[in-house]
């Protein structure tokens, strides 16, 4: 979504994509032969073609220094620093500032080994969620109902390495609804983008394991500009203000999951980039040129006195992800039913997907993104799910209740 935004600006950039996919690629867009975690190939390939700016989109290489490597060659880039990135990089270090900053979260503690982790949840009050402090490509998140699934957990993190060496976060499990807010950022203050809701468990009804997110919508019942404004002042802005006096300028998209409590807002967990698949319902939606706000948010200040300006349409996101996912994914399965849905009003965007002997092919655990645009929740939605439906491949999976409250909601 990304790409294709950037596409739509009217300055009409040359857009190129490292490392892209088959959907990319069937836009016309050109993919470099780049691995996505390669930062020195990335930043060579960035100076020989003469880029005037990189937007990096994976949490990866900003955590491993990107825009660092970047900036240390003259390239301008829209992303954090590895410094500022952190905040998703180590659930520690966001734990810690939130309560130095007094941003209301979860109650929490950190578990170092198993010993450690084995004691605590005998004396927990469940349901308890773990989290590995480390990233985890938005997986590393496990609800425990009661002991026997703690300690079942505890085996997957420690003993299995599931998720890699990491340390644990312990926390208490918020009841609420949950809510997605993007933020552009310059270094010195926060502009909220279009609030967003992600489902993150694979199954209707929020049941199943959590997974880099199945579906969203923008916008959200109820959560006004100006109620983002506030959320902005409560979550993100906090985070900018001390990076900066740290001497490391947040400038990028801080992304913000919030728990709607009946205690008020609190924060589960931040990220460092667009969210997915949360981008996919908010880009559709933006009315200001994409291209202009992330060149103003490399400068520090540079997004004082912007107004983002959105269309008052609604946008539905689908995942269609592969048999297995998110424990494992099938791949080289063949994807039909492309070609019948351009006739409907949807943004169709791939992400595990591959050219194999000239058919599309499965590539990954989350497939496809299918995107529907209406003028009510009940019209995107419809969009949505009917392009979703003409798209077949062995082992499909989606969930049914995408964006079903926001129709009860509106409707009501």
């Amino acid at each position: 979504m990304l790409v294709r935004s950037l596409m739509r600006s009217r300055r009409n950039p040359e857009v190129l994509c490292a490392p892209g996919n088959a959907g990319i690629a069937r836009d016309r867009i050109e993919c470099l032969d780049v691995g996505v975690d390669d930062v020195e190939a990335i930043v060579r390939a960035a100076v020989e073609r003469e880029v005037d700016l990189v937007v990096v989109g994976p949490e990866g290489p900003l955590v491993a220094g990107l825009v660092d490597a970047l900036t240390e060659v003259g390239v301008r880039a829209f992303g954090p620093s590895a410094a500022a990135a952190r905040i998703e990089g180590s659930k520690r270090y966001a734990k810690e500032m939130m309560r130095d900053l007094e941003v209301p979260t979860a109650a929490h503690t950190m578990l170092r080994n198993e010993r450690e982790a084995l004691d605590h949840i005998a004396s927990a009050t469940y349901p308890v969620v773990l989290k590995a402090d480390s990233l985890a490509a938005g997986k590393g998140v496990i609800i425990c109902e009661d002991e026997p699934a703690a300690r079942a957990a505890v085996t997957e993190f420690f003993t299995e390495l599931r998720f890699g060496e990491t340390e644990v976060v312990l926390e208490e499990l918020l009841e609420g609804e949950e809510l997605s807010l993007l933020a552009l950022c310059d270094g010195e203050r926060a502009v909220p983008m279009a609030p967003a809701q992600d489902y993150k468990r694979i199954f209707d009804g929020d049941e199943g394991p959590n997974t880099g997110g199945m579906g969203s919508y923008s916008p959200v019942p109820g959560i006004t500009a100006g109620h983002a404004q506030v959320l902005a002042r409560l979550a993100h802005q906090p985070i900018v203000d001390e990076l900066r006096r740290r001497g490391t300028p947040y400038h990028g998209v801080l992304y913000a999951g919030l728990m709607m409590t009946a205690d008020g807002p609190k924060v589960l967990e931040y990220n460092c980039r667009f969210g997915d698949p949360e981008t996919q319902a908010v880009l559709p939606r933006l009315r200001s040129d994409l291209l202009e706000l992330l060149e103003a948010a490399t400068t520090p200040g540079g997004l004082a006195g912007t107004r983002i300006e959105w269309s008052d349409e609604w946008a539905v996101t689908v995942v269609l992800a592969s048999r297995g996912y998110p424990e494992s994914s099938s791949s080289g399965d063949e994807i039909s039913g492309l070609r019948s849905v351009d006739s409907l009003e949807v943004e169709l965007l791939h992400a595990g997907t591959a050219e194999q002997n000239g058919h599309l092919v499965t590539a990954g655990g989350r497939v496809l993104n299918v995107t529907g645009i209406g003028s009510s929740p009940a019209e995107a939605r419809e969009h949505a799910y009917a392009a979703a439906d003409r798209i077949q491949f062995d082992g499909k999976q989606l969930r049914r209740d995408i964006a079903a409250r926001a129709v009860d909601r509106v409707e009501a």
